[in-house]
């Protein structure tokens, strides 16, 4: 069983157990569920595309073609398993 402590402003921390065993890093983020026998499920909360779009993007930058991804992944795998 893991235990955590709130703090004066309401804060817990997440035991690194907890956290590995659901694959929490820093930033992320998780819901709070409470059931009707008063018992809190913490569930992580998955990135959804919408939250991704437009990250990678960088004005003026062109556009690569699929065929240069799919180069660069080959060319990267040749590299790691030689």
């Amino acid at each position: 069983m893991a235990l955590a402590t709130i703090t004066t402003k309401g804060q817990v921390t997440i035991p690194k157990k907890i956290r590995e065993s659901l694959k929490l890093h820093a930033g992320d983020k998780i819901e709070i569920i409470v059931t009707e026998k008063r018992e809190a499920i913490i569930r992580p909360i998955s990135k959804k595309v919408d939250d991704l779009f437009c990250k990678l993007h960088k004005p003026g930058r062109n556009a690569v073609t699929l065929e240069a991804i799919d180069d660069a992944i080959s060319n990267r795998m040749k590299d790691k398993f030689r």
